[in-house]
């Protein structure tokens, strides 16, 4: 339901397709976890992307009861995304959320990121995992990994005018138009 503006409202009967799709790589030591701090209801299906892994991501993606899609050989990061997103939106998601199944972003604050996105207040919200120095690295984001976040997020600021606190981020809620507008198979 949208209002005379144009804003989307809810209302009754109204209800969002949500499909959280997970680009994995090697992440048997910490889908699990991830998986299993997403709120219950929160979405109707999650999807995990394997990009060739050489662990038991699979295995315990299918476990989990996630929907599986492998691919054959490594396609890399930008490769497995797009796979992700093509996924969501040919499986009629309103709403996609990207989350990387390497346990450093807090599953249980979709139900609220969501909710921006839901009611029309924003197109697109990005979470990070670097609230401070000590939580990131204490939460598994290893030290260079870290300090290169730190000097590509802050050059991208410079170059965008933005402050943000994590362009990189492996958590991120689109409207389904947003990837539609997005030429991602040339990307």
């Amino acid at each position: 339901m949208t209002t005379a503006g144009g804003e989307r409202q809810p209302g009754a009967g109204d209800r969002d397709r949500v499909i959280v799709v997970m680009p994995a790589y090697n992440a048997a030591l910490t889908v699990e976890r991830t998986v299993r701090d997403i709120p219950p209801g929160v979405a109707d299906e999650v999807i995990l992307v394997d990009d060739a892994s050489r662990d038991r991501t699979v295995d315990i993606a299918r476990a989990l009861g996630l929907t599986v899609i492998e691919h054959e050989r490594n396609l890399g990061y930008g490769g497995n995304q797009k796979t992700c997103y093509r996924a969501a939106l040919e499986r009629g998601a309103d709403i996609v959320i990207m989350l990387h199944p390497d346990y450093q972003y807090d599953s249980r604050a979709i139900p609220y990121i969501v909710g921006f996105v839901r009611l029309g207040i924003c197109d697109l919200m990005l979470g990070s995992r670097i609230r401070t120095r000590r939580e990131a690295l204490e939460g598994g984001m290893p030290l260079l990994k870290y300090l290169m976040n730190r000097v590509l997020t802050l050059c991208m600021n410079v170059v965008l005018g933005q402050n943000l606190g994590d362009c990189h981020s492996g958590f991120r809620v689109y409207r389904r138009e947003v990837l539609e507008t997005i030429p991602v198979d040339e990307r």
